[in-house]
């Protein structure tokens, strides 16, 4: 037999294309004039299921989650008001393009809005950026586990903010959006800071349908830039399916009360 012979075996097809069902609009129909999700393609979902998993360790879930807020960032960016810019080429040629008008910072709501920033950086050299730490009583604070989900009173603790704010968009950062509570309470603070509410962007990973309507009836001029809209919230306000608690998954916080009040004071460092 020779070994050129051809086979009469047919090559294997080709594999089908992904294709995956547009949760988000099954979640929350329709989307307030406000939202703006991210494509839900095969990859961007092969993304979060990795983060969402519990088993995946944490380094994987540090690189798979900062993949996704790089693309929430470059989202955020295409809202931002351009203005008609031109330049000359290396060819000598004008080309006409565009710039973006005015300055942009960002503000993180902490803890986790924190893990955050890098993406921002990233694909907006030397921005600024500020930081928020919404303290929650009456409620899960900084990771607190096993209380009532009910939040009584939301006031910021600690800030720090350019001192030109009040002239900048505002990219605002916190990846879960559950009840809304931190996210209306840090536009709240922004507004009080002379931040007009069309110039903020908020930015996140998981929305719960509940969080994004209360949050769009209260500020229907903040634009928000979510990844995924998930199902709801269950009676504990955790998001379902979620991916748990993104400060404890990113940075491996202590539970303990020892712990809790060591990395409250890691955070109010910020304000001092």
């Amino acid at each position: 037999m020779s070994l050129n012979k051809k086979s009469d075996v047919p090559p294997p097809a080709p594999p089908l294309p992904a294709q995956i069902n547009n949760t988000n609009l099954a979640h929350l129909n329709p989307l307030p004039p406000s939202v703006f999700t991210l494509p839900q393609t095969a990859q961007l979902e092969a993304l979060y299921t990795i983060i969402r998993n519990k088993e995946t360790s944490r380094g994987d879930f540090l690189f798979y989650s900062d993949r996704i807020i790089r693309l929430l960032v470059e989202e955020g960016l295409n809202h931002l008001p351009v203005v008609a810019r031109t330049v000359e080429t290396p060819t000598g040629a004008v080309y006409n393009g565009v710039g973006f008008e005015g300055k942009i910072c960002g503000v993180s709501i902490l803890r986790a809005g924190e893990a955050m920033e890098a993406g921002l950086r990233e694909v907006c050299r030397s921005v600024r950026i500020g930081k928020i730490l919404i303290q929650r009583i009456g409620g899960r604070i900084l990771g607190r586990r096993n209380h009532p989900p009910k939040v009584v009173l939301l006031q910021e603790f600690c800030l720090q903010f350019p001192q030109d704010i009040a002239s900048r968009y505002v990219l605002l950062l916190d990846p879960m959006l559950a009840t809304g509570g931190s996210a209306m309470k840090a536009v709240e603070v922004l507004m009080e800071h002379g931040v007009p509410e069309e110039r903020i962007i908020f930015i996140n990973l998981i929305a719960a349908p509940e969080g994004l309507t209360t949050f769009c009836s209260r500020f229907p001029s903040v634009k928000v830039i979510t990844g995924w809209i998930d199902q709801g919230l269950n009676d504990k306000a955790y998001i379902i399916p979620g991916l748990g608690d993104f400060g404890e998954r990113r940075y491996e916080f202590f539970t303990l009360n020892v712990g809790i009040g060591l990395n409250f004071l890691n955070l109010a460092r910020y304000c001092t």
